[in-house]
């Protein structure tokens, strides 16, 4: 259904047991709660360790095809053939007289508003009956030539987690810790209450909603020594969670409350208001770290980690080999663990996990550790490229967070 061109989605099956996007099978949660059993099935019959880039690829548009037909009340495809909520545009920097030619060409609006005071303003509206979100884009952008209007792209976990065959291991004593006493912010799906969790608010439908994929990487910052996390759920119960307008006004919040460094395990295509608005809280000192994603080489490049200023981050595994899945974005910061790792997941038992999901959170509490009382990003930055270990094309300015394995 959806053509082989330029699409974004879901991450890659990755080379573990039963496994579906962003947690492992049986534990329908979260993620895997947002795509149908026919792409479970897709995933666990040819996820291998012997997959090839081009069948990456393949399978990724598969994967694709079979989350929009399952959602296909909720999710559309764009005019780039990009996942995203269906009979919705967003008009950027709204104004009356727009409004008017928008209502006038048969759109409703849904709202309007401002992202948390970063003073971007937007308004979502309802494309016209009958007219598909392709050709509903065509006719605002018609209507109002130069004006900003984009779909509201939907963004997929890049990282899976399968039950491991015990328990996690507890973090040892003289394990260095990532954050310390350092507050971080994940933009993800909801997680269960726990005295790491500064704040959590809900930025979908049903959130804050507990999702196995962002409780993983709690888990994993916490036998990192991560102490203070705000969480961001950008997903709830919605089926087309994860949209752009959601992780932008999630910035905006994390913005509103201090937070110094955000990591975001999400990956989809290039869109207008998220740029801005990650080109906004940067411009107040929020640092932003983004998973490459894991489909391969051959993927596009992954956004938000593709966007100026993000500090984007691959995965190693435990001899540091970069992760023959991981995707790429159009450029390169760090790389971080992100396979033979546990955690402990929705059901309290422990899991394993492997994907640049994983690895971009471990590199941000680094980061966000580095930064100390200060706060200032050119010193963090400077002293993440001294600690950085192994820089090459592959990893950027090198592996961080290595250390951080001691406690995992």
């Amino acid at each position: 259904m959806i053509k082989r061109a330029v699409l974004w989605g879901l991450a890659i099956a990755l080379p573990v047991a039963a496994l579906a996007q962003g947690i492992g099978v049986p534990a329908v949660n979260g993620v895997v709660g947002r795509v149908s059993g026919a792409a479970g099935d897709v995933l666990r019959t040819t996820a291998t360790l012997g997959q090839t880039v081009a069948s990456l690829a393949t399978l990724r548009l598969d994967r694709l095809d079979t989350f929009v037909q399952a959602h296909r009340a909720t999710v559309e495809r764009d005019d780039t053939g990009a996942p995203a909520r269906a009979h919705e545009v967003l008009l950027l920097d709204p104004d009356p007289a727009a409004l008017r030619i928008a209502a006038d060409s048969g759109f409703v609006q849904i709202d309007q508003g401002d992202l948390d005071g970063l003073g971007l303003g937007y308004a979502r509206l309802r494309t016209p009956p009958g007219k598909g979100l392709s050709g509903a884009l065509r006719t605002l952008r018609s209507a109002l030539p130069g004006r900003t209007i984009t779909a509201d792209q939907i963004h997929f976990a890049s990282g899976s987690a399968a039950p491991a065959s015990g328990p996690a291991s507890a973090r040892p004593a003289d394990a260095r810790p990532a954050a310390g006493n350092t507050s971080l912010g994940i933009i993800d799906g909801g997680v269960r209450p726990s005295a790491r969790i500064i704040d959590q608010a809900g930025f979908a439908t049903g959130a804050p909603h507990p999702d196995a994929h962002a409780q993983a990487i709690v888990s994993l910052l916490a036998g990192a020594g991560t102490a203070h996390i705000h969480v961001a759920d950008v997903y709830g119960t919605d089926p087309a969670g994860g949209d752009a307008l959601a992780i932008a006004r999630a910035l905006g919040w994390m913005q509103n409350h201090g937070v110094r460094v955000v990591s975001i395990s999400l990956v989809g295509p290039a869109n207008p208001l998220l740029a801005r608005a990650i080109a906004l809280v940067q411009a107040r000192g929020l640092v932003v770290v983004a998973a490459v994603g894991n489909d391969g080489a051959a993927a596009p490049a992954a956004y938000p980690a593709s966007y100026p200023g993000v500090v984007a981050v691959t995965g190693v595994d435990a001899r540091n080999r970069v992760l023959f899945e991981a995707g790429h974005a159009l450029h390169l910061d760090y790389a971080g663990p992100g396979a033979d790792l546990t955690a402990i997941g929705l059901d309290g038992r422990a899991a394993r996990l492997r994907g640049t999901s994983f690895a971009a959170p471990l590199v941000a509490s680094r980061l966000a550790a580095l930064a100390g009382e200060s706060g200032d990003t050119r010193i963090m930055l400077e002293r993440a490229n001294r600690e950085a270990i192994g820089p090459g094309p592959r990893t950027g300015r090198g592996i961080l967070c290595d250390t951080c394995r001691k406690g995992l």
